[in-house]
């Protein structure tokens, strides 16, 4: 099944045409919560600003943006905790990318790891012990494993010199870690078993993908799809069955896709405007809804765990 797009760029279009410069953004916030709702999710997303980018905070629904960051570094690649009492994001503030975290308020800014590497997407385990990152420690890029108690450091996947790692993401049961790999012809999405190390690819070969992420109940990863077009999909695979649903397809490049609380809808970006935005996209119907309006281009929403509220 894949879902027209006509409705969604229809309500693009329309909220597009009233935020002409020189308008207050707070108006055309105003006109996407009320076509949009619930107001009650909140998401974190990190937003070009004047050459660096910084995190901000938004009602899903529509409203301001609230600064999370206000640093002339990138912070980035931004994660809730489970609890959604913290946030842990990737910044090079100190010279390299490395794992921080931070609390909603903006205060408690601390960093997870310090050491000379790379580390970069982090994601905590549904039950708050584990953190899942990327990291060229002693080597090249892996995905590894820390138990945020104990301290200690496990290697899930290794994969050669040259790889490029992605977007590691935990299932709801913590059983298994989506990302995505170089490892082969070209970008792959796989899982692994976090308990066994043992992961497999999900797509044919031929079949390319990043950006995975689990669907609330665990059932499917959806992933951009792009392959040799200038523009990109997003698209729901099924674990257990192997089919394939679009779920975005609009003539832009569509990317970083995450399902809501309650599984409804997906939030991503899209450049369909011009440059990047944040969007919501119900699933039902395929209706969907601008978020950002602020200059800059916005990437990487992260829906709020709901509760937290």
């Amino acid at each position: 099944m894949r879902f027209s797009c006509a409705s969604a760029l229809f309500a693009l279009s329309a909220i597009a045409l009233s935020c002409s410069p020189g308008r207050d953004r707070q108006a055309s916030a105003a006109l996407a919560a009320a076509a949009g709702g619930p107001s009650n999710w909140e998401l974190v997303y990190e937003r070009e600003v004047n050459g660096a980018m910084d995190l901000f905070l938004i009602p899903a629904g529509g409203g301001p943006e609230r600064c999370l960051t206000d640093h002339p570094a990138y912070d980035s690649l931004a994660r809730w905790a489970p609890d959604g009492r913290s946030i842990v994001f990737t910044s090079d503030r100190t010279g390299k990318p490395q794992l921080w975290e931070i609390d909603p308020d903006g205060r408690h800014l601390r960093r997870l790891r310090a050491n000379d590497a790379t580390e970069t997407q982090a994601d905590v385990s549904p039950d708050g012990r584990k953190l899942a990152f990327l990291s060229n420690l002693d080597g090249p890029e892996r995905l590894l494993m820390q138990d945020l108690d104990k301290g200690t450091v496990r290697e899930l996947v290794r994969h050669g010199e040259d790889t490029i790692f992605g977007n590691p993401h935990w299932s709801p049961d913590g059983r298994l870690i989506t990302f995505s790999s170089n490892h082969g012809p070209g970008h792959q999405i796989y899982v692994v078993d976090v308990a066994t190390g043992e992961h497999r690819r999900l797509l044919a070969l031929g079949r390319g993908g990043c950006e995975p992420r689990f669907s609330r109940d665990g059932k499917k990863v959806v992933y951009v799809s792009r392959g040799h077009m200038p523009t990109s999909k997003l698209v729901a695979y099924d674990l257990a069955t192997g089919e394939e649903t679009t779920l975005v397809d609009w003539p832009a490049l569509n990317y970083d896709p995450v399902y809501s609380p309650d599984g409804s809808e997906l939030a991503f970006a899209s450049n369909v405007t011009g440059q990047y935005v944040i969007y919501r996209q119900r699933l039902s119907d395929g209706k969907a809804w601008r978020v950002t309006f602020a200059p800059g281009e916005a990437r990487c929403p992260d829906y709020r765990p709901v509760s937290s509220r």
